[in-house]
Parts: structure tokens; C-alpha cells; sequence
């Protein structure tokens, strides 16, 4: 090696050309097929697949990976972006790098920024950022989650006409929706219900579509049956005042007596339903001066005699909502695919599932084995501080920050679209995904898609060595490694895919799911094999809301668990989360208190445990970071439940307002969301 090349090795670390570098005097790298290879590279870079070529253009030498296809004009630095494989007995000459782990480093997936082909230039024009404004996220923050490695995903690459299409299935299918309960039951859907129902569905779907479950067992959905049962025969709102006590008592008599005499219901459901309603308005004629209390109590136990006659009869007609609705998602998805395959130029085969791999590897985001076909052109323009990008007359909106969040996630991420042709078509996929996911009510969603306060994520970082989100969305995310609800669309901006589909085998992980209670069984599950297969340090910190009346089956199987190492209770009110809705609502809606307690987890094996600790002194770091900075004086409670428990004498949300808009979730997706989301935050 010459002595300049030597000077390269020992020098400073190797950087991409970003769009901050002077394009116009270096230029791209060429292609090795344009290029002359001289051997001249250490052993440990030339079997982590680098080259040394020679730019006949710039008459300058760079260094291109054939594993990653990403090219450096510097010598690549070991260390940064790297595989982690044990050692082969063939090679046992080869000087390898070592971690404490005992696990072997060898650079691939690019995480680095990948610049348009004119780097600086950008094909939109976007005003500078407002100095002051609050940033999010942290993109810096390097993963410590290690995966297998594993072949690329089969998903149909996202396109604005399909996209666009999907929008009007969701949007007709919440309509029939609206429709069967209003027909069948007389009743409004609970609030939030179907979007409940679509994050339960893709817990169990192996349907093709990414958003509309088409392949699910049972037919029949547990959290869409509960839901409507829950409201019937009437829905029960939460009460503050005597009056509307007495109104709420004297409806419900009514609707359960008015429900039992149209149904088939057998005599003795009769009998017991019509008695019981009889003496209550008997007792509501006659009592005027009852309290508030005596209204609640006499309510509940109404409901105690009533109810299971009620649902008896409501039963078949209920199961045949959750069919329908089934089927008819099913009968959309199926259209769907049909539709999309007609666009892709190379519409996949049925092949044969990869191997599993055995190399590990630093995760990496989701990758395509289809290739994506060209994109309609998508028109942006910015109102203020919002970026407008319309498609066919459909537009959806981001705030400028997190449009600019976008564009680094993809420039991080993406490794099929160097010259960003594509980046706002795939902008307009994302946010149009999950504006039809969560849908476009008042609200809607932004407790499905909460997530933690800034200073909680620091405090993790710091204290736990959390890099990663279970569950989140390129919109709510503050890591640049997360798991989502959408592999599909998702990948292009960071996305490790949906959560419940993630395998790491070390790492330190935060998990703030979305609250549907069949995905947080279902999460719970997946933790304890992942811990239980690892003897490497892995830390999951789990966030769920402290629901213990009755208890979630997710919170018991978790303190229950043999990896529990620590647990703490943030009380109700005394802390905060960020909007689902971040990317396009106000400042001052930023942030909003919870209305119930939040359980915070950690889940750790016998290496985790040892790593990263639940201490004292971490702990106290993340307890105070959980507290509100400064009082809000926009919103103090999450889009709270409107359910509440008879008898609920201070009108503070129970367990059984989970059939509501819960609060604070991640994802993610949320945060996610699925496995989704999210993020999960979906």
C-alpha cells in the first residue's frame, strides 16, 4: 500500500458526499463498472465486501461495497455501519474486530445520508426553520438493536393510485359500518372501534393487503364484538351532573325494556328484563329526591339484571356486523391486489421462502424485492408552515418540521431513489396511510398514535441505552430505528417492519404500543420468546396504561414474568404525552396530560439485566424527566374515554373505558403501529 493510501487508512473517518458537500466540483461516484479496481485495502475491509476503484471522470480513486452498492470517495472506517457474523473456520488468518460480546464486526447496510444526484439541490423549495421551533426527534442516535439477517420483503411497492383507492375502500367499508349498527342496533359505533378493529385484525391477518384484513381466524373480531356490545343498549356517557343521572337511569330502562319486547328473546328474559325496568320508572316517578350517587347505583344494578339478557338477544345480530364487516374488507383487499399488480411492471412470482441467514447484523430498514414502477407526479406546495401535497385533488398536510424529519428519514433509508424522484409520491403514501388508518374526525386517532415526551426518550437513551421504538411511525418516531405498522411504505423512512414480525437478538428497546388489548397480549408474548432465546443483552421498557379494574391480561402476564426486573407507576394526571396528531397540529396541542396511570416495565434477560440495570439513580433520572415541564394551558386530558362505570362517583376514567379513544399510545403507531403499527404509534 502506498504511503498516501496508508495516510487514507490512519486518517479521519469516511463520509458519504451529503447534500451539504460540493457536488459541483467532486461529482458522483461512478459505478465499478466505469471504474479500474486496485487492490490496495486491509483484509478486513476487502471480506466486508470494499473495493478500491478508480474514477476515470474525477481521476481520483473512491471505494465501493458490492454488498451495499454504496460508494465513499474516502477510505470506509470499520465500526460504523456493521455486520456482526462469527468467525469461519476457513479464516482464522483474518485480523476481525471484537466486542465485549464476543461477536464479530464487519460494515454493511448503509445508514448514512444518500444525497440527490445534485447534491444541495432540492426539487421543491422549502423556507428556512423556524430557529426556535422544538425538535422531536433525535436522528443522531445510533442502533444497538443486532437482527439476523434476513432476505427482502415481498410487499407490492406503494403507488398513489392504489394508495389513493384504499383511501376510498376504508372510507366506504367505516360507512357500511356506521350504517349496520345504526340498522341492526340503533346505535352510533363506539368511538374509535373500527380503528381498534384494524389494529386487532393485523395482529392475526396473513392477508396480503397492508392495511385491510383480508386472512383472519376467528371471522368474528373480539375487540369490534366487545365494543358494540358494550354499547348496547345504549351507549353510557360520562355524567357529572344529577340530571343527567336521572336521564341516563330513565333511557336505559326504556331502551332495554323497548329491545327485549323486538327480539327474539326467550319468557323468562322477558319476565326479568321487564320487571326490572317497570320498577325503575316506578322508583324514578316517585323519587325526586335521590342524589347523584343513588342514580349511579341504581343504574349499575339495572345493568347487572338486565344486561346479560340484553346481550343474549343482541348476540347474533352483533357477530353479524363483525362478519359483514369482515367480509366485505376481505372482498376490497382482494380487489385491491388485483388492481395494484396491473401497475408494476414486474409483477412477482410465487418463489420459494429464503433460508433463514445466519449472519447478524446491526438492524436495517425494510427492503423491497419488488421493484418500485415509475410515480405520478405529486404537486407540493407550502401554506405558512404546512406542506401541501396534493395527488388527483386528494391533498394531505405536514407541518414543515416533520416534512423536513421525512426527507432525512428517507435520506437515511431509502437506497433505491438516489435523485429523491420518487420521495413525494412515497410522502403522500405515508401520510395518506395513515390518515385513513386513524381516520379524519375531530381527534380521531391521536390517542392511537401519543407518544413520549422528549425527556423521556433522553432519559432512556442515556440511562437504559434505548436506540429503538417497538412501536411507531415515521411521524411520531424519535429514533431513527423503529418498528411500524406498514413495512410497505414505511421501510423507505427507517421502518424495521412491524413489531411482532421483529426478531432482534440484542439490544436496548422501548415499547409504547397502541392500546388494543389483543396487541398487547400479543406483544407480551413476543418478548418472552425473544428473551428466552437470547443470551445476549436485551432490555425491553414497557409502557402500558395501568388499567386494573379489571386488570388487562398484558399487565398481568408481565408482572407475572420471569424477566421482570423492576416495575414503577406514574400516576394519573401527574404526567404527559405528545399528540398523535404532532405532524400537523398546533404547538400548544403538542402535549397533553394522561388521564389514567401509566405502568412503565422493564423486561430484561440475565445479560440485559446486567447491562442496563433499573438502578436507583437511573430510575430517579426517568421518573423526573416523566414530569410535566411547565403547566399546558391548551388541553390538561388526553381525547378521553366517554364510556364510564356506573357508580363512578368521581367521574375518573376506569378499565372499562378502554372501548374509547385510549391515551398515549406510541405508534406508533401507534406508533403502528402494528404489528404492527404504531406506532404504535401503528
Amino acid at each position: 500500500m502506498s504511503n498516501d493510501s496508508q495516510g487514507l487508512v490512519k486518517g479521519e473517518a469516511a463520509m458519504l458526499i451529503s447534500p451539504s458537500a460540493s457536488a459541483s466540483s467532486q461529482g458522483p461516484p461512478l459505478s465499478p463498472s466505469t471504474a479500474t479496481k486496485t487492490p490496495e485495502l486491509p483484509d478486513e475491509l476487502v471480506q466486508a465486501g470494499w473495493s478500491k476503484c478508480w474514477s476515470r471522470r474525477e481521476n481520483r480513486p473512491y471505494y465501493f461495497n458490492r454488498f451495499t452498492n454504496q460508494s465513499l470517495w474516502e477510505v470506509p472506517v470499520l465500526g460504523q455501519h456493521d455486520v456482526i457474523v462469527s468467525p469461519s473456520p476457513n479464516k482464522h488468518k483474518q485480523k476481525f474486530m471484537t466486542r465485549p460480546e464476543g461477536v464479530f464486526l464487519f460494515q454493511v447496510e448503509p445508514t448514512t445520508p444518500i444525497s440527490p444526484s445534485t447534491p444541495g439541490v432540492k426539487p421543491w423549495s422549502s423556507a428556512p426553520e423556524d430557529k426556535q421551533a422544538q425538535i422531536y426527534w433525535d436522528l443522531d442516535i445510533q442502533t444497538n438493536a443486532v437482527i439476523r439477517e434476513h432476505a427482502p420483503a415481498a410487499h407490492l411497492p406503494p403507488h398513489p393510485e392504489i394508495e389513493l383507492q384504499r383511501a376510498q375502500l376504508v372510507t366506504k367499508l367505516r360507512q357500511h359500518y356506521h350504517e349496520l349498527c345504526h340498522q341492526r342496533e340503533g346505535i352510533d359505533p363506539p368511538r374509535e372501534s373500527f380503528n381498534r378493529w384494524l389494529l386487532e385484525r393485523k395482529v392475526i391477518d396473513k392477508g396480503q393487503d397492508p392495511l385491510l384484513p383480508s386472512d383472519c381466524e376467528p371471522v368474528i373480531s373480539p375487540s369490534m364484538f366487545r365494543e358494540v356490545m358494550n354499547d348496547i343498549p345504549i351507549r353510557l356517557s360520562r355524567i357529572k351532573y344529577k340530571e343527567e343521572a336521572r336521564k341516563l337511569l330513565f333511557k336505559y330502562a326504556e331502551a332495554a325494556k323497548k329491545m327485549i319486547d323486538s327480539r327474539n328473546a326467550s319468557p323468562e328474559s322477558r319476565k326479568v328484563v321487564k320487571w326490572n325496568a317497570e320498577d325503575t320508572m316506578s322508583w324514578l316517578r316517585r323519587d325526586h329526591s335521590a342524589s347523584k350517587e343513588d342514580y349511579m347505583d341504581r343504574l349499575e344494578h339495572l345493568r347487572q339484571q338486565c344486561g346479560p339478557h340484553v346481550a343474549a338477544v343482541a348476540k347474533d345480530s352483533v357477530e353479524g356486523i363483525c362478519s359483514k364487516i369482515y367480509q366485505l374488507s376481505a372482498e376490497y383487499s382482494r380487489r385491491l391486489r388485483q388492481t395494484h399488480l396491473s401497475l408494476l411492471q414486474d409483477p412477482p412470482t410465487e418463489a420459494c421462502a429464503s433460508p433463514p441467514q445466519s449472519r447478524l447484523v446491526y438492524c436495517y430498514p425494510v427492503r423491497l424485492s419488488v421493484p418500485s414502477p415509475p410515480l405520478p407526479r405529486v404537486e407540493l406546495h407550502f401554506e405558512n408552515d404546512v406542506a401541501c401535497l396534493r395527488f388527483r385533488g386528494e391533498m394531505v398536510k405536514v407541518n414543515r418540521g416533520h416534512f423536513s424529519k421525512l426527507e432525512l428519514l428517507y435520506r437515511y433509508s431509502c437506497i433505491d431513489d438516489p435523485r429523491f424522484e420518487k420521495f413525494l409520491s412515497r410522502v403522500w403514501c405515508l401520510l395518506k396511510r395513515y390518515q385513513v388508518m386513524f381516520g379524519s374526525g375531530a381527534n380521531e386517532g391521536t390517542g392511537l398514535q401519543g407518544a413520549l415526551p422528549v425527556s423521556v426518550f433522553e432519559a432512556l437513551n442515556r440511562q437504559f441505552g434505548v436506540s429503538f421504538e417497538c412501536f411507531a411511525s415515521p411521524l411520531n418516531c424519535y429514533y431513527k430505528q423503529f418498528c411500524s405498522a406498514f413495512p410497505d411504505i414505511d421501510g423507505f423512512f427507517g421502518s424495521r417492519g412491524p413489531f411482532l414480525s421483529f426478531c432482534p437478538v440484542s439490544g436496548s428497546f422501548e415499547a409504547n404500543p397502541p392500546f388494543c388489548e389483543e396487541l398487547m397480549d400479543a406483544m407480551v408474548t413476543h418478548f418472552e420468546d425473544l428473551l428466552d432465546q437470547s443470551s445476549e443483552p436485551l432490555s425491553f421498557i414497557v409502557f402500558v396504561p395501568e388499567w386494573r379494574d379489571p386488570v388487562t391480561p398484558a399487565l398481568t402476564r408481565m408482572e407475572a414474568s420471569r424477566f421482570l426486573r423492576h416495575q414503577l407507576s406514574v400516576p394519573a394526571y401527574e404526567h404527559e404525552y405528545r399528540s398523535g396528531s404532532q405532524h400537523i397540529c398546533k404547538r400548544d396541542e403538542m402535549y397533553y396530560r394522561a388521564v389514567h396511570g401509566t405502568a412503565v416495565l422493564f423486561l430484561q434477560n440475565d445479560a440485559g439485566f446486567v447491562k442496563w440495570a433499573p438502578t436507583p439513580e437511573r430510575l430517579a433520572e426517568l421518573t423526573a424527566a416523566y414530569r410535566p415541564s411547565l403547566p399546558r394551558t391548551s388541553s390538561l386530558s388526553s381525547p378521553g374515554p366517554a364510556h364510564i362505570v356506573p357508580g363512578d362517583r368521581d367521574s375518573a376514567p376506569k378499565a372499562s373505558d378502554r372501548t374509547q379513544t385510549p391515551v398515549a399510545p406510541s405508534v406508533h403507531t401507534h406508533n403502528a403501529l402494528l404489528p404492527l403499527p404504531a406506532g404504535g404509534r401503528a
